[in-house]
């Protein structure tokens, strides 16, 4: 006997944890949407995280940063507040980026927030400011480190043109220690993570290219589960795909290979951090498309936005975040706790999210008149536009009706619903589809 696949599928989301793969159930699958933050002494320069590369610039230059870096408008509550109304369930902040500066008092440095002109630790009241809105919390850690004394020089390093820095003897090993050490200090220091977010390893990739071996990533990857046993890790260790992969920048085709969760991270305006000159932010609408072709796949969006350097989300931030929310407060259960629907194809310019025994349509394009759903006809027991709550009724052919009203050419397992000739004005329009039992 056939199993009808989104039959199969409504029920495999009903299923128990002792029935499913321990990553279907888990909290990750079910958020769907995270906010991502940049954040960082670069955030002064205000032209990309990647400035001090970029520019080679040396930590004399560089310094001028950290001696200014006063976000006297830091409001941890306020993000937050955004990111929950915009329907993220999770962040995961930039603790210490490529520059090396910490967000966190580390034992270990001086390069960080508390020796600034701020003077306080940044890390501690966002994760309170998260937590309390039931928020999951994530760490992400940069690997390299552009400040450290022993982190040797490379292609991505701001001195790599400089002969006599790139001849100065510097040992991995320590950097390795410190690295870990601060690991141990997050993971430590602030209750339950449940992301670790490391970026990245570029092993065989040129001049002096790190990757496991440098990382010493399998003791890494033992400390951190050691530390923190229900915690995720991502795919950038260089140990292969962790427990989640993380494709940047890019709308993945598919889902990707071997049954492992992801999230697509992306940039409201192509810079992570601050850039205060980069005006090509992406509309809401198309933010929201976005995360629909994710869920639909599969995976998560982790939206990133930069703060300033005062501390604040900027206006044009702000405003897309709250488009999103007007957004996700009427079809949020289109997309949390939502997947990719088995079996199934939607029609030209839409994508479908399936919820236990929902099915969801989103609209991409408005068609005139009919949407034809193939392989429904008999399998939907209603429907309606989830904004409203309005009836979507189904148009029932008549094969005596003259020819030049016929819908002609659709197969028998057809399911055609009328649609008005005006478009609801959301961003995207959905249709609940309720599936009948099997």
């Amino acid at each position: 006997m056939r199993v009808d696949p989104v039959r199969r599928g409504a029920r495999a989301l009903r299923r128990t944890p002792s029935e499913r793969e321990w990553w279907e159930m888990s909290w990750f699958t079910e958020a769907r949407f995270g906010l991502f933050l940049h954040w960082g002494l670069y955030s002064l320069a205000a032209r990309h995280e990647w400035v001090k590369s970029y520019e080679r610039l040396d930590d004399e230059h560089y310094d001028r940063y950290f001696r200014h870096f006063d976000p006297d408008l830091y409001d941890p509550e306020a993000w937050a507040e955004e990111a929950a109304n915009a329907g993220m369930r999770y962040v995961v902040v930039t603790t210490k980026h490529h520059e090396g500066f910490c967000l966190w008092d580390s034992a270990l440095t001086d390069y960080k927030a508390t020796r600034t002109p701020y003077g306080r630790d940044l890390l501690a009241p966002l994760v309170e400011a998260f937590r309390r809105r039931g928020m999951r919390i994530g760490f992400y850690h940069s690997l390299l480190d552009w400040h450290h004394p022993e982190f040797p020089v490379d292609l991505y390093h701001p001195q790599r043109d400089d002969e006599e820095t790139r001849a100065a003897p510097r040992d991995v090993r320590k950097y390795a220690d410190y690295l870990h050490g601060q690991v141990r200090e997050l993971l430590t220091g602030y209750g339950p993570v449940d992301l670790m977010w490391f970026d990245f390893s570029y092993p065989g990739r040129g001049l002096g290219a790190k990757g496991r071996d440098e990382w010493r990533s399998r003791e890494l990857f033992d400390l951190v589960k050691e530390l923190q046993p229900g915690i995720m890790i991502n795919n950038r260790l260089d140990l292969g795909s962790g427990d989640f992969t993380t494709p940047e920048q890019v709308m993945p085709q598919g889902g990707t290979t071997g049954g492992v969760p992801w999230e697509s991270c992306q940039t409201l305006n192509g810079s992570w951090g601050h850039d205060r000159d980069n005006l090509d932010w992406k509309p809401a609408d198309l933010l929201i498309r976005m995360l629909v072709d994710n869920v639909s796949k599969g995976g998560n969006m982790l939206l990133n936005v930069g703060p300033d350097g005062r501390g604040r989300f900027g206006p044009r931030a702000v405003g897309r975040l709250r488009e999103i929310g007007d957004w996700m407060s009427l079809h949020s259960r289109s997309i949390h706790g939502a997947g990719a629907a088995p079996g199934l194809t939607p029609p030209p310019d839409c994508r479908y999210t399936l919820r236990g025994d929902r099915l969801y349509l989103h609209l991409f394009a408005w068609p005139l008149k009919h949407v034809h759903l193939d392989g429904l006809a008999g399998r939907v027991e209603y429907a309606q536009f989830l904004h409203d709550a309005s009836e979507v009724q189904p148009l029932r052919v008549d094969p005596a009706q003259p020819g030049h009203l016929y819908l002609r050419g659709l197969p028998e397992d057809t399911l055609t619903l009328q649609l008005p000739v005006t478009r609801p004005d959301v961003a995207v329009p959905v249709i609940e589809l309720f599936l009948r039992d099997a």
